[in-house]
């Protein structure tokens, strides 16, 4: 999602539904912040001393793993989610510029109520951030990569530097998933005994901050300030507009880049390595 997709793409999604529940499980509040430490540079490391070499550094291809926390309200109370995001990062010199590329495989959902999303890979894979020149800057003694955000459409085409269409007659909407409904098909069941499908159309718009660490690994955050429009539903009581704002914790946002071998570039081959890549997914307490 970072996503990042997010992109943080950075791919970001989150679904809230506003429905009263008696005698539903309260909400678990969210786990203990940051979700994961930062590793300890090698005391033997030397880094980067100029600009120049902290981009040779940085340039190379690394498997994607970001997480972006969303929150809504309900009669239920809070609806916190994680919306887990795996795919690649590509980090290429052109010309005197480090330039990202991202590309997403598959999104994973937790929430903190009876409450189930599931996002198709073949949604996943549709959401496709522009590539963008990244800027390279020492902090505090450290190097760093900021992402600035490339707004991205998916389910409707257009401006994406436009705000995104409210219209569900928009002529503009697309089936970005080909499952011959509008938009990308998000499934959900909530409490157990509802089930459904809602169709949206988003307007990703993520940004993130990285730091070189020793082990070659960048690590960090993501800002999430995308725009979603919820264009239909299989059922009346989820048609209902729903847009919950990034919860603006930075270590409950974090992106991590794993620089991997450039044969490794299928989501089959990044999933089958997901364990061995990534710390475990978070988890509501």
């Amino acid at each position: 999602m970072s996503m990042s997709l997010h992109s943080q793409l950075a791919f970001s999604l989150a679904t809230a539904i506003g429905l009263t529940c008696t005698g539903c499980t309260g909400p678990l509040p969210w786990p203990d912040s940051p979700l994961y430490e930062t590793p300890i540079n090698d005391p033997n490391w030397e880094p980067p001393a100029t600009t120049e070499q902290a981009i040779e550094a940085m340039a190379g291809h690394y498997a994607h793993y970001d997480i972006v926390a969303y929150q809504g309200a309900t009669p239920n109370g809070p609806l916190s989610t994680f919306i887990i995001s795996y795919g690649f990062t590509d980090l290429i010199i052109e010309g005197e510029e480090l330039v990202q590329y991202d590309r997403f495989c598959h999104a994973e959902q937790k929430a903190n109520q009876d409450f189930v999303s599931t996002f198709p890979d073949a949604a996943t894979q549709a959401i496709l951030p522009r590539s963008t020149v990244v800027e390279v800057r020492e902090v505090d003694g450290e190097w760093t990569i900021y992402r600035p955000a490339t707004p991205t459409l998916i389910g409707v085409d257009g401006n994406p530097d436009e705000p995104l269409t409210m219209d569900p007659n928009d002529p503009l909407i697309n089936d970005a998933d080909g499952d011959g409904r509008p938009g990308v098909t998000v499934f959900v069941t909530l409490f157990g005994f509802i089930k459904g499908e809602i169709y949206i159309a988003r307007r990703e718009i993520f940004q993130n901050d990285v730091t070189l660490y020793s082990d070659g690994s960048l690590r960090g955050s993501v800002t999430d300030d995308s725009e979603q429009f919820v264009i239909g539903a299989s059922i009346g009581i989820l048609n209902a507009p729903n847009d919950p704002d990034q919860f603006r914790d930075p270590g409950l946002n974090p992106i991590i880049l794993i620089p991997i071998a450039d044969e490794i570039d299928t989501c089959e081959e990044l999933m089958a390595n997901r364990d061995e890549l990534f710390p475990p997914e978070p988890q509501f307490r």
